[in-house]
C-alpha cells in the first residue's frame, strides 16, 4: 500500500491576474484576495509517497540558491520543506527518489542546495526523475518561459549522474507499482502528473495542470500556460475521469484546499468538494 503525505514546501506570491488568466479580477479576487500589488499567496506543496521500499518526494519548492533580488519578486514565506519533513520524521538522507513534475523554479529549486559556492543534491541518496523531452525544452526554452527555467536548478543533477529519465509516451506510463505518469503539454512541454493507486482509491497530483481547487472550472487557466487550449483539453479529460472514477485530486498550489473530489453541479460544471 502507498502512503501519501502532503508536505508544505513554503508559500510564495504570484500575480493574481497571471494565475487566473482570462477570469476577471472582480470574480477571482473573492477566491484568493490580492494585496495592494495584485499579488496572491500560494502554497508550494510536495508529496511524500512511501511504498515500503521507497520514500519518494514529489517536487520540492523554491529552495534557497537564488539571491535576495530573485526571491524579492516572489515573497517566499511560511514553513519550509525541511520543517515539514521533520514533522513527519523523514530526513533528506532517507529519500530514495525525487520526482520532478517540471523544472519551473517553484517545483525544482529545492532539489539542489549550495554549500560554500558548490551545488549538491539536497537529497544525497535519491535518484531524481524527469524526462528527456522536458529536459531539452527547459535547457533551451523560449523567451517567454526562460525566467522560470534556471539551469542551476536542474543541470547539475544530470552532470552529477543523479538524473534519470522516464520514457515519454502519449499513454499513461506505469512507473512504479501503483504509480502511473501522465504527460501533459498545455502548461509547459512534457509536464508529468502522477496517478497513484492505493487501498483507498486513486489520487492524482495535479501539479500545474490544475494548480488549485479554484481552477476546476474549465475557463480558469493560468496565463503562464504555453498552450492554454491544450490545457483546457487535458484538464477536461482529467476532471471527467475523476468524476467517473471517484478520483481524489491533490493540488500543489492551493493555500486552502489540499485535496478534493470532483463533481458536476446542477449546471453541469465541474466543482471540487
Amino acid at each position: 500500500m502507498i502512503k501519501i503525505t502532503p508536505l508544505e514546501a513554503g508559500r510564495f506570491k504570484l500575480d493574481g491576474g497571471a494565475m487566473f488568466g482570462v477570469v476577471p479580477k472582480r470574480i477571482w479576487n473573492r477566491l484568493n484576495p490580492a494585496d495592494d500589488e495584485n499579488m496572491c499567496s500560494w502554497t508550494m506543496r510536495s508529496l511524500l509517497l512511501e511504498t515500503g521500499e521507497k520514500k519518494i518526494l514529489v517536487d520540492c519548492g523554491i529552495g534557497f540558491k537564488q539571491g535576495e533580488k530573485f526571491r524579492s519578486h516572489f515573497y517566499p514565506h511560511g514553513a519550509e520543506l525541511e520543517d515539514s519533513m521533520e514533522e513527519v520524521n523523514i530526513s533528506a538522507e532517507e529519500i530514495t527518489d525525487v520526482f520532478i513534475t517540471h523544472f519551473h523554479f517553484d517545483h525544482v529549486g529545492g532539489a539542489l542546495k549550495e554549500v560554500n559556492g558548490k551545488i549538491f543534491p539536497t537529497f544525497p541518496n535519491a535518484t531524481y526523475w524527469s524526462n528527456q523531452v522536458h529536459y531539452d525544452y527547459a535547457y533551451d526554452p523560449n523567451a517567454r518561459e526562460r525566467a522560470s527555467f534556471l539551469k542551476e536548478n536542474f543541470v547539475p543533477l544530470k552532470d552529477q549522474g543523479k538524473l534519470q529519465f522516464i520514457d515519454y509516451q502519449n499513454d499513461d506510463v506505469a512507473w512504479l507499482p501503483g504509480i502511473k505518469v501522465r504527460f501533459v503539454e498545455g502548461h509547459t512541454a512534457a509536464q508529468m502528473i502522477l496517478i497513484i493507486d492505493d487501498i483507498n482509491g486513486t489520487s492524482v497530483f495535479c501539479a500545474d495542470l490544475i494548480p488549485s481547487a479554484w481552477h476546476a472550472p474549465l475557463p480558469y487557466i493560468m496565463a503562464y500556460d504555453m498552450q492554454p487550449i491544450k490545457t483546457l483539453e487535458e484538464k477536461e479529460r482529467l476532471l471527467e475521469e475523476a468524476v467517473q472514477n471517484d478520483w481524489t485530486l491533490i493540488f500543489e498550489h492551493d493555500p486552502v484546499t489540499i485535496k478534493g473530489k470532483v463533481i458536476r453541479d446542477e449546471r453541469g460544471k465541474f466543482k471540487i468538494i
